[in-house]
């Protein structure tokens, strides 16, 4: 009964929730990718106002800050399934004759 509760209730939302950060994550690093090229096209561009540098900067930023946030979200699914993990590992073992 305990294995089962700790099975659903912690390892399994953990792995899920790392799972889905973790693609999120590479979602975002392509995204970031190629607002760091457009920053660099408009900063070599030789029609660029400080405007056009603010906007695509504005952009490489917010894709930076993404994937900051759900590598913390893959972290925390970690810690999260590890707990249950852990918690398995300590039950105690049955031995014959005797419910603990």
């Amino acid at each position: 009964m305990r294995f089962n509760l700790l099975l659903l209730s912690a390892v399994l939302p953990g792995a899920a929730a790392a799972l889905v950060s973790g693609y999120w994550v590479l979602v975002d690093w392509r995204a970031l990718a190629q607002a760091h090229d457009r920053l660099e096209q408009v900063a070599l561009s030789s029609e660029r106002t400080l405007e056009d540098i603010a906007l695509a900067q504005a952009a490489e930023n917010r894709h930076r800050l993404n994937c900051f946030a759900e590598g913390i979200g893959v972290l925390l699914g970690g810690i999260w399934m590890s707990i249950g993990i852990h918690g398995i590992c300590t039950l105690p073992l049955r031995t014959q004759g005797r419910n603990p």
